[in-house]
């Protein structure tokens, strides 16, 4: 499975950061990783400078094979807590997704 991190201008998208997003964005999907090919995590600071709550949102879109990109938006006070959030919510989907498809065969 292929990783990748995107960050914008607000929120320093460093080494540090891609292992932290691919450890905790991996390990919410669990045995799941095993059926996709690729995972992109948006991180985004929606206020910019002025702070707030919940204004780091996190978009994570994977890409199950043989299925359509499946996308979830989570949004929470810090990077972490939108990386789990984000995460989970991505679990939750696949898990019916791939319940659904299992289903039919």
């Amino acid at each position: 499975m292929q990783f990748q991190l995107n960050t914008d201008s607000h929120i320093q998208g460093d080494e540090r950061l891609a292992e932290i997003a691919e450890t905790t964005v991996s390990g919410a999907l669990g045995h799941l990783t095993d059926r996709l090919s690729r995972v992109e995590v948006h991180l985004v600071d929606v206020n910019g400078a002025k702070g707030g709550a919940d204004d780091i949102q996190c978009t994570v879109e994977a890409r199950p094979e043989g299925m359509q990109p499946q996308t979830v938006t989570h949004a929470d006070a810090d990077v972490d807590a939108s990386l789990r959030g984000a995460g989970k919510k991505m679990r939750a989907l696949l898990e019916s997704e791939f319940g659904k498809l299992d289903k039919r065969r």
